[in-house]
């Protein structure tokens, strides 16, 4: 099953094959551009879900790139580069892009940040895994071997906040920011026990004992990375 749709901007036609081939076998799809102009023509067929953009590129450079990527389209950028010193950096992050990442890598290291950049912009394709869920994140559905898992709007809303946040403690605060008021449902600390105690009846096989969404005692929430 394909995860997401990757761009990779990249005119070392060596790191384009080896590059492709493993982000291929790790499930993403792959499209591969060697500079703006390539890119641009590719975006106009069909919008990826994330770009892996090489900074120094034959046609043109990477930063210069994102910015024309970014004035059009709402994709997340990781910046791929063997220039690692803080100036390229924190350029590159004013250029807008989400992550940055050095030459040489560990491919699973990169795909590791692929994945945390398309949480983050809600965009993992069209589905991921939890524990034994699969989250369909086109159709907004749950599931459990094959069985839809019905959540209502807030929590599913709630479901999403842990799922972008897998393995990271959430306080009861920080919930209560991300959930405040979704459909028009009003959520206060009463509330938001009664709804986390709904979405862990509904995902976990046994709500006594949660293994998906963990309680850290005196500190919030954790979903399970």
């Amino acid at each position: 099953m394909v995860e997401s749709k990757i761009l990779l901007i990249e005119d070392d036609p060596a790191i384009v094959e080896n590059l492709s081939a493993f982000l291929k076998e790790e499930g993403f799809e792959v499209m591969a551009a060697d500079g703006q102009k390539k890119a641009m023509e590719l975006l106009e067929a069909g919008r990826p879900d994330l770009i892996l953009l090489d900074v120094t590129l034959a046609e043109g450079n990477g930063y210069s790139a994102c910015t024309a990527i970014k004035m059009k389209y709402d994709i997340p950028v990781i910046f791929l580069t063997a220039l690692g010193d803080e100036f390229s950096v924190v350029t590159g992050l004013d250029m807008g892009a989400d992550d940055y990442i050095s030459k040489p890598f560990r491919p699973r290291e990169l795909v590791s940040r692929m994945r945390s950049v398309l949480r983050r912009a809600g965009r993992s394709g069209g589905a991921v895994y939890v524990g034994d869920l699969k989250v369909d994140l086109e159709k907004g559905v749950v599931m459990r071997a094959g069985e839809e898992l019905f959540l209502s709007a807030l929590e599913y809303r709630l479901f999403l906040v842990f799922l972008n946040h897998r393995g990271k403690i959430l306080s009861r605060g920080q919930l209560l920011e991300e959930i405040w008021d979704v459909v028009g449902e009003y959520v206060n600390d009463n509330t938001l026990t009664v709804y986390i105690k709904r979405l862990r009846d509904k995902i976990e096989r046994d709500p006594q004992n949660p293994e998906l969404i963990k309680t850290v005692r005196g500190l919030g929430y954790r979903m399970e990375a």
